[in-house]
């Protein structure tokens, strides 16, 4: 039922848009974009900027001549030299930039869901409500841009890592990071199923703001594989990855996740695992 809801709010239009908004300098921008797809409080956009999860920005319609503030939630599709595609919302829920008459909402029907989402930096687990562009950003990036009441940072929020009750998040319990488990840890059928092969293979790793590094892997399954690197993942993060990697000829590129992490004592490396999204 909630995906029905889901998908009779959403129109699948195109609409030339112009964006106003700052940048990290404090320049002014102006740019074009369009929707791809659209719902009453919110838009799948795609522009040639590189814009910031949490950024607000005026967004005009090009067909009514009318605007409103929006909030870039994030992207839901890896940004490339084509651009991006970001996920935004309206600020103020009774403005109405489209020209489209939505059906009322019937009385205890909601266009939101509700997640347990971890702080990534203090690992408060709290439960929020997901607009639905919140929920698709988060069900392809993985991460979503959040203030945290708890730490007072503005910063990645994820999926909690352990099962915890909606009271408990409701409360703000803090939840610590949880790694994969080993595979002692894991019964004959999941050891077979998590069977990992020591091997070093050059791989590429994409996330969704640009981000590319060719690093080696550290080990191989056929659910994914772990990697070294100095740069920051975010448990839960989606990212783009090529295993093997070949610098000449061609490559295939796989959607995965980062599902654990660990630091190397005395190294700046870390080394991630990341799972592949089917």
């Amino acid at each position: 039922m909630a995906n029905e809801k889901r998908r009779s709010d959403r129109i699948l239009l195109t609409i030339p848009l112009t964006l106003q908004g700052e940048d990290e300098k404090g320049v002014m921008f102006h740019v074009e974009a369009h929707t791809l797809m659209l719902n009453r409080h919110g838009a799948r956009i795609h522009t040639h900027r590189q814009l910031r999860g949490g950024q607000k920005v005026r967004v005009m319609s090009q067909l009514t001549r009318q605007s409103a503030e929006f909030r870039i939630v994030g992207l839901v599709a890896p940004f490339t030299e084509n651009g991006g595609e970001y996920g935004v919302e309206c600020l103020n829920r009774d403005e109405n930039i489209w020209g489209i008459q939505f059906p009322p909402l019937l009385e205890g029907e909601t266009v939101e869901s509700r997640a347990v989402l971890e702080c990534r930096n203090c690992h408060a687990a709290v439960l929020v409500s997901l607009s639905l562009v919140e929920a698709e950003v988060l069900e392809t990036s993985g991460i979503l841009t959040r203030a945290c009441e708890r730490c007072g940072i503005t910063g990645p929020w994820g999926h909690a890592e352990k099962p915890i009750t909606m009271a408990a998040a409701s409360a703000g319990e803090r939840v610590e990071d949880q790694e994969t488990p080993s595979v002692a840890e894991l019964s004959g059928s999941e050891r077979r199923r998590y069977r990992r092969v020591a091997l070093q293979l050059p791989v590429r790793i994409r996330n969704y703001y640009g981000g590319l590094e060719v690093t080696r892997s550290e080990n191989i399954s056929k659910g994914g594989f772990c990697f070294i690197s100095e740069k920051d993942y975010q448990i839960g993060e989606g990212v783009l990855v090529t295993c093997p990697y070949h610098s000449t000829g061609e490559n295939i590129e796989v959607r995965a996740r980062v599902v654990s992490y660990r630091t190397i004592e005395g190294s700046p490396h870390k080394v991630y695992g990341v799972q592949y999204i089917s």
